[in-house]
């Protein structure tokens, strides 16, 4: 990767889990009722073609790690499970209320904060409590984040005893001096432990999370990491750009100074060295940041064209409407955006009113729609076509003089009616992705926003 490309495109721009994206969502037009009109919609026209999709957020950590850009809630006090449990059901009755026929649940994962902080009879309890009112979906798929650290075999085994078989683990770096700065220990044999464990239940999929760009990590942290990540050979991987945003996180991330981060440049040597280490390994490279086997979904899904992405990141299938249960979770419709109330006292308070938590959201128009659809192919399969007219927006000629210079760059190839991104442009398809991006270009952010791309 030439250095002068990397200076030259890394800017600050969105990760693109949704077009709009967060802060441009039209909020002054949103209501809650134009969400659930929305979401009566999207459920009628797919519920019993491809199911829906759950996100229950699971908020609560034992300790603050310092690289981590989620809603979370510090504590030690396990008193605060149940309560929060019994409110996620609660919202759910809710949807179930709104959406009148049973749903058909095709995936389902539990993100945070730290899923493993509960106990695995409450995890029990809220997936009963879901399942109970529901029905599954052909091939659905259960999923949840696990600490290495506090991930026991009770857990392991409850979770898959209602109907999990991925399970995704958190590595981030093996070095103890980075583990340090980000405050994040733990060691390769915590990892080996619930690798080993999770596989011996009978969980088909087993993923590890690995970032580079942390504070003090040099490229032989990077390697030495792959390395004892190629002995666990998971069947997935998330290989992050730390994303330094401090201005939005608050004090979680000044754990450290910005001096302590590595240069772009030797981010992108990073990226570069653990890209090339894992495709030795047999590592096949999934859209932007991940990688897969050839036995994983996710790797049997980008062949067969039916990548999607969503706020939970890359999923194996598409389903038109996403549920997102829990503090700060961001549902969508296809047709509209939500996002739940930040704060567990105010989450509390809306559900004993019986009312759908939503504080903030957006209702998609007709060019949103399109071009949803384009940032979504370039970020699912490199490429995108206007061929067909519904695919055609008037600003089209603007965003292709937009992107003449990535092309004569090498980063993508611009046809009559389509264009693909190149190897050598797929590091930068958030680039790429930015050229499509109307709101973006109307109005440039004049505040910070977003990470750097690179």
């Amino acid at each position: 990767m030439h250095n002068s490309l990397v200076n030259k495109y890394n800017i600050a721009g969105p990760r693109y889990t949704s077009y709009p994206t967060v802060p441009y969502w039209d909020e002054a037009s949103f209501s809650l009722n134009a969400w659930k009109a929305s979401l009566k919609k999207s459920f009628e026209e797919s519920n019993l073609k491809e199911g829906i999709s759950l996100y229950i957020h699971l908020p609560f950590c034992e300790s603050l790690c310092t690289f981590c850009g989620c809603n979370k809630r510090i504590t030690k006090q396990h008193n605060v499970e149940s309560p929060y449990i019994n409110a996620v059901l609660k919202e759910w009755r809710l949807y179930l209320e709104l959406l009148i026929e049973k749903p058909y649940i095709k995936e389902l994962h539990l993100g945070g904060g730290t899923p493993t902080f509960f106990s695995p009879e409450n995890l029990k309890k809220l997936i009963n409590g879901i399942l109970s009112t529901s029905k599954l979906a052909d091939n659905y798929e259960f999923s949840f984040e696990g600490h290495p650290n506090n991930t026991t075999r009770e857990h392991l085994q409850a979770l898959y005893d209602v109907g999990f078989r991925r399970v995704s683990y958190g590595v981030q770096d093996y070095n103890e001096v980075v583990q340090k700065a980000i405050h994040r220990i733990q060691p390769f044999e915590n990892v080996k432990r619930v690798t080993e464990m999770a596989r011996e239940i009978g969980y088909t999929s087993v993923g590890h999370d690995i970032i580079f760009g942390l504070p003090f990590q040099t490229l032989e942290h990077v390697e030495q990491t792959i390395l004892k990540t190629k002995k666990l050979q998971p069947d997935r991987l998330a290989f992050y750009s730390y994303a330094h945003v401090p201005w939005i996180k608050g004090n979680g991330q000044r754990g450290f100074r910005d001096t302590d981060l590595p240069s772009p440049e030797l981010k992108r040597q990073q990226y570069e060295l653990g890209k090339s280490l894992l495709a030795e390994v047999g590592y096949h490279e999934i859209g932007m940041d991940h990688f897969a086997l050839q036995t994983d979904s996710l790797y049997k899904s980008m062949q067969s064209g039916s990548l999607h992405r969503n706020f939970m990141g890359y999923t194996a299938s598409k389903t038109q409407a996403m549920i997102g249960l829990g503090v700060s979770s961001i549902s969508d419709s296809w047709y509209g955006f939500s996002q739940n109330v930040k704060n567990n006292e105010e989450y509390y308070s809306l559900l004993k009113e019986n009312t759908i938590p939503v504080y903030r959201g957006h209702i998609l128009n007709q060019e949103d729609l399109v071009i949803r659809k384009h940032i979504l192919n370039l970020m699912c399969q490199f490429k995108t076509s206007w061929s067909s007219k519904h695919l055609y927006f008037k600003e089209l000629p603007d965003v292709l003089v937009r992107l003449q210079e990535m092309e004569t760059d090498g980063l993508l190839k611009i046809g009559s009616n389509a264009l693909e991104v190149t190897k050598k442009g797929q590091p930068f398809v958030r680039n790429i992705c930015m050229a499509f991006d109307l709101l973006l270009q109307r109005k440039q952010p004049d505040t910070k926003l977003f990470s750097m791309t690179v």
